[in-house]
């Protein structure tokens, strides 16, 4: 098969001007302008030497440009399931009455505008909003927005300062002897204590044994190993490319976040040693718009890093150049997969590219590239440190090490917590996580958010991992945990599951586009008498359609956890039309 020819990432190699900063300069002018019109368009694209339609292309793409005109004050809501579910989604209509604008809108005068999001990263203090880049999260959003005479101070002195509530630090804890992924934070490991004997007298082959024999593999969900994936990459004839994926958008996920803003040099160091491995001179970075103070300490360590000599020319004196950069989006679940991403990075749509050939021979600029994870990542420097016959001794043999698992706000204990691979759901659910806050029963829980799927109580003593997991219906995805109690209406939680692939879905493929669509009618008419049993009927071949036709695996996700919701609610379900 020959390489997939792509007009403006081809156009980007042969001019030389990759458009890493696209999506910045986007956003400036938005914030001049209050939207991003066709003039704005033009005027950038004369800037970057781009044709029209490729700018254009990029700002219709994403969510944080095409939603029309935006207020000098832009407040973004969390929709996400733990959100949803917190507040069974009137979080939403309290904050409309609060601010006097309806979701996904500007008030008349330019100053204010509110715009849903999927997920803010807050999923264990929910609900949760995002003030410009100001965060505010937990029950006191509820009733901070639930007093109706909040409308009125929009239009009082002080009204257009940042909202004064308070945002919880992400609780976390290792439930390992030794951790491995939080060893900076909650262990006695400092960042960058690996790299500098490395790349000075270690060699790439010692690097890349060394993860090979810890069976590491992606922690963003697609489980591929690690040290294949390298290896691929290394093959290839260069210039080669490394790139960290902290693009974390999964509803009920918020592990990413974590690392990014408690121990971003961890995942520096990761990078680099994965670029020694491949022999790549520079790395890139995603993070999600919705994760501002993530994108800012990640720059600031960068920065650090540099000026301590861990990146840059000659590092540490050998001959072995390195440098990275940071790229923040605009609000993209797909951006998420991987050849969406390098679309991304480079400033272009982020549209999902069919594989193969995979990015280990045509990523970034069409050049070999080694995409992963920022969790897998962090684990990097511990496994070469300690080596990889001793993490592989971590966790189950059929999955070895460590996972970062995500407990939403209805846990008693939410939080980030580091455990083995393998041990029991209702060990994280129970023991970890101490079960459902008072007064609330479960019910169901979400495990490897949206795509992931549905299981009920009973089904608690599978083991974390991914083989029986998928077995019972359900994805582990990147890991995480929410709680949906007993009060959530069954329809509710259906029409949340299809409204979130209707949403996020890229477009590329007939299947995903055009079936979340049709879920989110037939999950509309679960609640007419009439129509219940019909459109409860009429799912199968719809699952059936984006299961086996959709391009990647976002429309196989969403066809997993409707399926999972069917099978717990089925009986309710059918009882909401009676």
């Amino acid at each position: 098969m020959g390489e997939p020819r792509e007009a403006f990432v081809e156009l980007q190699e042969r001019l030389r001007r990759p458009g890493t900063r696209m999506l910045d300069r986007l956003r400036q002018a938005q914030a001049e302008d209050g939207r991003v019109d066709a003039e704005v368009l033009e005027r950038v694209a004369g800037e970057f030497g781009w044709p029209v339609a490729a700018v254009t292309g990029a700002a219709s793409y994403y969510a944080d440009f095409a939603e029309g005109r935006r207020g000098q004050r832009h407040v973004l809501v969390c929709e996400g399931t733990s959100c949803f579910v917190s507040m069974q989604g009137q979080h939403i209509a309290r904050l409309e009455r609060a601010l006097g604008v309806r979701l996904g809108e500007c008030a008349a005068d330019g100053s204010v505008s509110l715009q849903g999001v999927r997920c803010l990263g807050y999923c264990y203090d929910s609900p949760a909003v995002l003030d410009g880049e100001h965060p505010g999260s937990g029950e006191q959003l509820g009733g901070l927005f639930g007093d109706p005479r909040a409308a009125e101070r929009r239009t009082r002195p002080g009204w257009a300062e940042p909202l004064k509530m308070r945002t919880a630090q992400i609780p976390h804890a290792s439930a390992v002897d030794r951790p491995v992924v939080l060893a900076g934070l909650v262990g006695d490991e400092g960042p960058w204590e690996v790299w500098p004997g490395v790349v000075a007298s270690g060699s790439p082959d010692q690097v890349m044994a060394e993860v090979a024999a810890s069976g590491l593999r992606g922690r963003g969900g697609a489980g591929f190993p690690v040290a294949k994936k390298w290896s691929a990459t290394a093959q290839e004839p260069g210039p080669r490319y490394v790139v960290a994926n902290g693009d974390e958008g999964d509803p009920g996920s918020f592990c990413d976040r974590l690392l990014m803003e408690g121990d971003p040099h961890r995942i520096l160091e990761g990078l680099a040693l994965a670029a020694f491995a491949v022999g790549a001179r520079h790395g890139l970075i995603l993070i999600r718009s919705e994760y501002p103070t993530a994108a800012e300490r990640l720059r600031a360590a960068v920065s650090e890093a540099r000026e301590s000599g861990h990146l840059g020319k000659r590092v540490h004196g050998s001959d072995f150049d390195f440098d990275v950069e940071v790229v923040r989006g605009a609000g993209s679940y797909v951006a998420g997969e991987e050849t969406a991403l390098l679309h991304a990075v480079a400033g272009l749509r982020a549209d999902v590219r069919a594989r193969p050939p995979y990015p280990t021979s045509h990523g970034y600029l069409g050049q070999p590239t080694a995409v992963n994870n920022v969790e897998t990542l962090s684990a990097v420097p511990w496994i070469v440190r300690h080596g990889g016959a001793g993490y592989a001794r971590l966790g189950h043999p059929d999955e070895p090490g460590t996972k970062l698992v995500c407990l939403s706000q209805r846990f008693r204990r939410p939080g980030v917590y580091e455990v083995e691979y393998g041990v029991p759901l209702r060990h994280l659910v129970e023991d970890l996580g101490g079960g459902l806050r008072e007064p609330h029963t479960l019910r169901a829980v979400q495990v490897g958010g949206p795509l992931g799927g549905f299981l009920t109580p009973d089904q608690l003593d599978l083991p974390l991992l991914s083989r029986p997991l998928a077995e019972a219906g359900v994805a582990l995805g990147h890991g995480s945990l929410v709680a949906v109690d007993s009060a959530l209406p069954a329809a509710a939680i259906l029409r949340h599951a299809w409204a979130f692939g209707a949403a996020e879905s890229c477009g590329a493929c007939t299947p995903c586009r055009v079936g979340a669509r049709r879920g989110v009618e037939l999950a509309e008419r679960i609640g007419e008498t009439a129509q219940a049993e019909a459109a409860l009927a009429a799912h199968e071949p719809l699952l059936e359609v984006l299961t086996v036709a959709s391009l990647c695996a976002f429309g196989r996700g969403v066809s997993c956890a409707v399926r999972s919701l069917l099978r717990i609610y089925s009986d309710e379900l059918r009882r909401t039309g009676e």
